[in-house]
Parts: structure tokens; sequence; C-alpha cells
């Protein structure tokens, strides 16, 4: 009971909260995303609502908690303190809930409990990350930082010297020990790419001892805590998928290569995922979006010479899906040209992303 006392008497409202396009708006909620994406501070966000006498916050993985026994009071000292929301970090399922009237949970297990509201949270999309980024005070130098350090709202916090250094120390965070790391690491060099869990588990067994179950399961973890998404090939379930991450940043600490086009099809990608579209791709056609009639190629650096290898193939996929609108999102060229007499917008992603 003690124990209970002294995360009673922690304060939160002095916390300054940047608005995010999403809030709790149910009072009981099951809050899930990639680690560091903002979860907790949408829950201090709502604490604000509450006064200091009406709510107890617990993380199960404070580390200055050992011992959990504490845990067989909790409704007595919720009943005794009239506590009307509750808050459980890291809640991992292991315990039966309490019975009070407000309630939020962060967990990376994927479950459904009656009566509550569960909300995704990604990390920034680009919209929310120029509010975030109180440094730079126009669209150029952020989509800039954007770019190279990625969408996690703590990059932001960190020095040109060390913004690369903690995207990696977060990598290592989704990791229980090593092996994962190097799962890890291989899922996202192959960001933007289609390729097979079967032929990643064959690459990464070449040099580390594994399992094609234990590697499967880590991939399936990662994929339910939404580190990394497959998409299909439309109307083709069984073709292989293409990989992409949570942060498109990740590609640039896990290998020395450049590989631009992938990162920044990765961008597009997560900014077509925060809509909530149904996403898929096509031969030569890098996203399809089938409820909007519309194909998105990703071309950061747009020239004439590159279309005229593009048209032909584009032609035929017009054909084959009643195709209504073609956007070709790039770095900062801007341009209208046709195609079959359907228009094509070329654009900066900056533009393409605010609307403008």
């Amino acid at each position: 009971m003690i124990l209970l006392e002294q995360l009673y008497e922690l304060e939160f409202n002095k916390i300054n909260f940047l608005e995010r396009k999403k809030s709790i708006q149910y009072n009981k909620t099951i809050l899930i995303g990639p680690p560091k994406s903002g979860k907790s501070y949408l829950i201090y966000d709502y604490l604000s609502n509450f006064q200091l006498n009406e709510y107890l916050y617990i993380d199960l993985k404070d580390p200055k908690i050992n011992d959990f026994s504490f845990l067989q009071y909790l409704q007595d000292f919720i009943n005794d303190k009239d506590i009307t929301l509750l808050v459980l970090e890291n809640f991992d399922f292991s315990f039966e809930l309490p019975i009070v009237n407000n309630i939020v949970i962060t967990t990376t297990i994927v479950k459904e409990i009656k009566d509550f509201h569960t909300l995704n949270l990604m990390p920034l999309d680009f919209e929310e990350f120029i509010l975030f980024d109180t440094k730079h005070q126009n669209i150029l130098n952020s989509f800039n930082n954007f770019l190279k350090y990625g969408n996690l709202p703590e990059i932001l916090e960190y020095n040109e010297q060390k913004k690369q250094q903690r995207n990696y120390e977060i990598c290592k965070l989704y990791c229980n020990n090593d092996i994962e790391l190097k799962i890890l690491i291989l899922l996202i060099r192959s960001a933007s790419e289609k390729k097979s869990i079967f032929q990643l588990f064959n690459q990464l067994k070449k040099t580390t001892k594994i399992s094609k179950d234990r590697f499967y399961k880590v991939v399936d973890n990662f994929t339910e805590n939404k580190l990394i998404f497959f998409i299909q090939k439309y109307n083709q379930p069984k073709a292989t998928k293409k990989i992409f991450l949570f942060n498109h940043a990740l590609l640039s600490i896990s290998t020395y290569q450049k590989n631009f086009n992938n990162l920044f099809k990765n961008m597009i990608f997560l900014e077509l995922y925060h809509k909530k579209y149904q996403i898929y791709y096509l031969d030569n056609i890098d996203f399809y979006i089938p409820s909007l009639d519309t194909i998105i190629l990703s071309i950061p650096f747009f020239n004439q010479f590159l279309w005229e290898k593009l048209a032909k193939n584009i032609i035929l996929i017009l054909q084959e899906y009643n195709i209504t609108n073609i956007y070709i999102i790039t770095v900062n060229n801007t341009q209208t040209i046709y195609i079959e007499d359907i228009e094509v917008n070329i654009i900066p992603f900056s533009n393409w992303v605010l609307g403008e």
C-alpha cells in the first residue's frame, strides 16, 4: 500500500503537451502503437481533464517497481481514494483489471476487451511534424529534418549529432535480445522492397543460428506492434508482399548504402497509412488505392526520360483498373502532364501532404 500511495502522489499536470490529431475520447481505452510513438504523452494530456486526487498512474515497466505484490490491494485502494481514472502503462494482461469508471491502458499485446475502445497511435505524420518542429520556420527545413531523422516525436529534442544515434538506441529498445535486433535490422534493410519472410529467414540463417518458427514468431510480433507493415499485390494475396517501416529514417541507421528511393517511398506509404486507405501495389506501380481509383508513383527526382519509360506500362494499368487519378510524388518537381486524357499530377511531397 505504501507504493500505491507514492504512485498516487505523482503529478503530470506540468508537462508541456503538443496536440496530436488523435486523442483519448473514450472512458475505457486500449492504446497501442509502436514504442516512442507518443502514447504516454497522449495519456498525460488526458490526465489534465482530471483533478490530481482523481487518478492513479502506474507504469508496469517502471524500473523503480520491483515487487508487484501491491497489485492485490489495487481495487481496495481505488475504492478508498475514490479514484475515477486508472492508467496502466505496459499492461500485459497478467492480472484482472479492477473496477473503475475510467481506465486507459497501453500494451504491446493486440487483444480486445469488452467495452474498451482501441486507439492506434502512430508516430507523427508530416503535418504533425511541422507543428512539433518549432526550431524551423519554413516547410523546406522541416521537410529535410523529417526526411533525414524520421517521425518520432522525441527525436526533435536531440541535437543534430545525436539524432541518428538516438534512432538506433530506440531501435534496440524494441528488441529483447541480439537475435531480435538482427531480425529487425534485416527487415529495415528490406524496406520498400518485395521480399518474402522465407527469403529473409534463409538470408539470416546463413550467419545466425535460428529456427524458422522463432524467426516467424518475431516477425509476427513486429507486425502486431506495427513496427513493420506488409502490403499485398492487388488481387494476388499469395504474391510476395512489400515491406514498409513505421519510421522511414531507420533505413539510414541500418546500412551505409544510400537508398534514397526506398526511404522516400516509405515516407509516402506512411502518409497513406495515416489516412487509413486500403493500400496495394501493382506491377510498376508503387501504390494503388482502389477506393479512389488512384495510383501513386514515388519518383523523387522526376525527369521526362524516366517518364517515357514508365508511360507504356501505366497505359496498360489504366485500361485494366479504370484509373482516374495519377499522382507522381517528388522532392521538389511540380508539373502537370496527360496520359490517355487523364491528368497526371507531379507534385512535391510537402504539397501533396498539405493539400497545396
